[in-house]
């Protein structure tokens, strides 16, 4: 083990007893129910995933965890450029210290993301969303181009460097995406989440959000708010 030491750096291998303590630290959801089912909370260091249909709670549930963040430092990669700073603050997110990025492209936001995850300065890092980072190369050619899989290729990478990246630094990456339908699909699920594959094997957590219903006033005639569903649908930290 000291040979491997010197070799690759101090810490490269080293027994699990002595590595102060092997639990993952945890910090509120914003959501009490939620948190019992993931065994104490949003798990830190980890890739976490949230998907679900559109208007379905994702960018709510995120802006929770961005308020409930410990009073660390949290950057809100904005891609769909579509952040709200007046719902947020009724939300409980500190608007004055919110970092935020609008990026121009894919490319840009994951390389804004990385580096901060890499500066070890914030402690939550929140991607809104995986659809809307748009390839550099889609950007720039004509609009009907066939452009196949180079948003899949983008996000494989940048979860490759990203993930390794996000464990040292204790820095926690919440991905939102949305649902895409498979075309000619009868049997099964036609359902599947955009931007590849990778980031379902890179997740330790996926949250899927749903509407289940209405709520309404008090006399019935105005929708005040929605029911959502929170499933599980996988977890490597609870």
């Amino acid at each position: 083990m000291n040979d491997i030491n010197n070799s690759f750096g101090k810490g490269s291998v080293t027994r699990l007893g002595s590595a102060g303590g092997a639990l993952v630290e945890t910090f509120p959801s914003g959501c009490l129910t939620l948190d019992c089912a993931l065994g104490g909370g949003l798990p830190k260091g980890r890739i976490i995933e949230i998907f679900g249909p559109e208007s379905s709670g994702k960018t709510t549930l995120a802006l929770h965890a961005i308020a409930e963040k410990l009073g660390g430092n949290a950057v809100l990669v904005d891609a769909e450029h579509a952040f709200d700073p007046t719902y947020s603050k009724a939300l409980g997110v500190d608007v004055e210290n919110l970092i935020v990025c609008q990026p121009d492209h894919g490319e840009m936001g994951l390389e804004i993301a990385d580096r901060m995850c890499r500066s070890g300065a914030v402690d939550l890092i929140c991607v809104d969303s995986v659809s809307a980072l748009t390839p550099r190369a889609e950007i720039e050619g004509e609009i009907g181009m066939q452009q196949m899989g180079l948003q899949a290729r983008l996000m494989s990478q940048a979860l490759r460097k990203m993930s390794g990246n996000a464990s040292k630094a204790g820095c926690t990456l919440i991905f939102l995406n949305q649902i895409r339908y498979k075309i000619g699909v009868y049997y099964g699920n036609p359902e599947v989440t955009s931007g590849g594959i990778a980031l379902k094997f890179f997740a330790s957590l996926r949250l899927e959000v749903r509407s289940i219903g209405k709520i309404k006033s008090a006399k019935g005639d105005e929708e005040i708010g929605l029911k959502v569903r929170v499933r599980v649908q996988k977890s490597k930290a609870s």
